[in-house]
Parts: C-alpha cells; sequence; structure tokens
C-alpha cells in the first residue's frame, strides 16, 4: 500500500515541479524586464546626453542631432526600452527612422537578434563587443570557481577536523589573510614573483583551445583564476568548516558512529551531504558574478574580457556598451539563481 501510494503521488509531484519551474522562469524574466528598464532609466537620465557621446570633442550641434535621431536617442526613455528589448528578441534596424535611413545611407545597419544596441565612439555592435569579451571572462570565472571549490571546501574540512588544533587556526588564519588582501595585490605578487622572478608559471597569456590546445588555454587561464580563487576561496573555507562541525554534532551522526560506522564513510556519505547545499547554493550565484566581477584582475594580467570592456566603457563613457554588459550579467546572475 506504500509503494502503491507513492507511485500515485509521483504524477502529481512532477506536475508541482514543472509547475514550480515555470515560475521561477516567469520570475526571472520578469526581473531581467525590471533590471533593463532600471538600467536604462539610470543610465541614460542621469543628466548626460548620450547623444553627445558619439562622436567625441569635436560634434557639431548639426551631427549630435544626426546621431540622436539614428539612435533612438530623440524618443522617451520607456521607449527607447521597449525598443532595446524588441532588439534582443527579434533585431533592429538602424536609424529606426525609415525616411532617415533613405536619407542617410552610411548610417544605415541591421543588428540581428540577440540585439545589444549599437557603440558609435567603437563603431561596433555592442552584441559583438561582448562575444568577444565574454569567452575570456567565462574561461577565467570556470577555472577560478574550480579552484575556489578545491581550496576552499577542501581546506574547510581538513580544519573542521582538526578543530581547535594548529592545522584548524592555520587554514583559518591564512584565509583571513588573503579575504583581506585585495585581487590586485594578490595579482600583481603572483605576476612578479611566481611568473618573472620563480618561473614557477608562464607569463599569462590568454588562448583558445583551438590555438593553444587545453594545456596552453589553462595555461593562460592559471594565474589570473588563481588571483581570484585565492581571495574567493577564503570565504569557503569558513563556511564549509562552520557547517560540517553543525552537521557533525547533528543526533543521527553520534549514532552513526556509536554504531561503528568508519570515520571516511560518515564524512562523505552523511556529514558532506548535508552540509554541501548551502556551499553549492552559494557557489552557483558566486560563478556568475565571478564572470563579470574581476575587473580589476583582467586588468593587472591584460586580459581584454567583460570586466576590463566595463571599465573602459565607463571611463570613456560607452552607454551603450554599459547598458548591454550589466544586462548580460544580470541574466547570469539570475539564471544561475534559478538553477541553484
Amino acid at each position: 500500500d506504500v509503494y502503491k501510494r507513492q507511485r500515485e503521488d509521483c504524477p502529481q509531484g512532477r506536475k508541482l515541479m514543472v509547475a514550480y519551474v515555470i515560475r521561477r522562469l516567469f520570475s526571472g524574466l520578469v526581473m531581467l524586464l525590471v533590471v533593463t528598464l532600471a538600467t536604462f532609466v539610470l543610465f541614460f537620465s542621469a543628466g548626460k546626453d548620450p547623444a553627445a557621446q558619439t562622436c567625441g570633442k569635436n560634434c557639431s550641434p548639426a551631427l549630435i542631432e544626426q546621431n540622436r535621431k539614428a539612435l533612438g536617442y530623440d524618443k522617451p526613455v520607456l521607449v527607447q526600452w521597449g525598443n532595446f528589448v524588441k532588439g534582443v528578441a527579434t533585431g533592429r534596424e538602424f536609424p529606426e527612422d525609415k525616411e532617415l535611413r533613405k536619407s542617410a545611407p552610411d548610417l544605415a545597419f541591421s543588428c540581428d537578434a540577440p540585439c545589444l544596441g549599437y557603440s558609435p565612439l567603437q563603431s561596433a555592435n555592442v552584441t559583438d563587443e561582448i562575444k568577444a569579451a565574454f569567452p575570456i571572462s567565462f574561461s577565467i570565472a570556470l577555472v577560478a570557481f574550480a579552484l575556489t571549490l578545491i581550496l576552499g571546501v577542501g581546506f574547510g574540512i581538513l580544519a573542521a577536523l582538526n578543530r581547535g588544533g594548529i592545522v584548524d587556526k592555520t587554514l583559518v588564519g591564512t584565509s583571513l589573510i588573503f579575504y583581506a588582501l585585495p585581487t590586485f595585490a594578490i595579482g600583481s605578487l603572483l605576476y612578479q614573483f611566481v611568473a618573472i622572478d620563480w618561473g614557477w608559471l608562464p607569463v599569462p597569456k590568454y588562448s583558445t583551445i583551438a590555438d593553444g590546445g587545453i594545456g596552453g588555454w589553462l595555461s593562460g587561464l592559471l594565474m589570473p583564476a588563481l588571483t581570484l580563487a585565492l581571495f574567493t576561496a577564503a570565504g569557503y573555507v569558513r563556511m564549509t568548516r562552520a557547517y560540517v562541525l553543525e552537521t557533525m554534532s547533528e543526533d543521527y551522526l553520534r549514532t552513526a558512529k556509536a554504531k561503528g560506522l568508519s570515520k571516511g564513510k560518515t564524512l562523505w556519505k552523511h556529514t558532506m551531504r548535508a552540509a554541501i547545499t548551502p556551499i553549492m547554493t552559494m557557489a552557483g550565484i558566486d560563478f556568475a558574478v565571478l564572470v563579470g566581477g574581476a575587473p580589476i584582475t583582467e586588468s593587472v594580467f591584460n586580459y581584454d574580457g567583460l570586466g576590463k570592456l566595463a571599465v573602459t566603457s565607463t571611463q570613456t563613457p560607452d552607454l551603450p556598451t554599459n547598458v548591454g554588459i550589466v544586462v548580460v550579467l544580470s541574466a547570469l546572475v539570475i539564471v544561475a539563481n534559478i538553477i541553484v
């Protein structure tokens, strides 16, 4: 009877899960739309004329007005936002005014979906700029994420198993030092000593898997990824240690030990199964943040990723590129949140 009821409840459970996933996807889409709207309001209503930033210091009033119409900056912010969302879904034609496209064919161009806008300062499609920078940031984040879990979770478990001992104090103290150091300091130290003076690692230079193979790709990413991992893993050491110690104090684990279950099986089959859930929830979101949250690290090692692109576009200022980067990174965080 118990198994029969479980089989009968299983389809209902699947329906509830499907409904839950649909709700989460819908809420994620709504959140992304809200983020894009807020981004437009902040960037295009901040007192600066975006059209005046499209042609440098030698802009004439006539050229500014022409660019304003060509890029749709003459429309209200809500209309610009609607055109942006439509462009992401279906693509856009610039200028949006058909008469202007006919009268000024040199300004006309098409932007295929997903279109994140056009940067007049770079004379480039924002989507193409992000496509060129995204693989570099994603690769650094991927390797840094793996190193973070290996170092953070591994040393956290080791510290918990040696609670109060010299190993515990050394690992926690060292993690606090790396957590206190800014990433540019860690990166500069690694670059100067590990790569140049001691030669333990090659001077970092990004290469794709197609150009340098897995080895060349990994060696070029190891140092910037290690810079991020040493900073990020410090928090995971303390968090893993706390969750493992909390789980080890549960009654069912004391019962398992009393029944003679080995220390290894108790740790990996019971303790880590319970302790790893909040760690992985945090890790999933941190991975999305790592993709675009390393502008200083990318600048130290001269990697042209999303972080460096964001810094450059902010200094210019290149508002369309800024908006595109914010939207892409927001989408990554939302997707990661849904997954975890």
